[in-house]
């Protein structure tokens, strides 16, 4: 089991920068599979990027490519997003997530772990 916790939010300007980090508990962390999802007010949690457990292969969100990205150190036992280039739009708030499997999905039912959150708010 693993234990995740989000940290790096807080209010933004559109058009600037912020980054997230997750801390995670355990020996474990390099075998899981990370994810940050995100959600609004009134709308479903969604997808927002991914990265293997090695770290080699992510994927993102369309809305978020070319302006966030995930990374991790394992050593750390951390994921993080760098978000630039922020809109009002991503005002939401953003969740790491861990899954067991090798294979990033899109899906938040298919992660695992879920940390409580971190708010992210982009004003105009």
């Amino acid at each position: 089991q693993v234990q995740l916790v989000e940290s790096g939010g807080g209010l933004v300007q559109a058009g600037g920068s912020l980054r997230l980090s997750c801390a995670a508990s355990g020996r474990t962390f390099s075998t899981y599979t990370m994810g940050w999802f995100r959600q609004a007010p009134g709308e479903e949690r969604k997808f927002v990027a991914a990265i293997s457990r090695s770290g080699n292969i992510t994927h993102y969100a369309d809305s978020v490519k070319g302006r966030f990205t995930i990374s991790r150190d394992n050593a750390k036992n951390t994921v993080y997003l760098q978000m630039n280039s922020l809109k009002p739009e991503d005002t939401a708030v953003y969740y790491c997530a861990a899954r067991i499997s090798t294979v990033i999905v899109l899906t938040p039912r298919a992660y695992d772990y879920w940390g409580r959150g971190t708010q992210v708010t982009v004003s105009s």
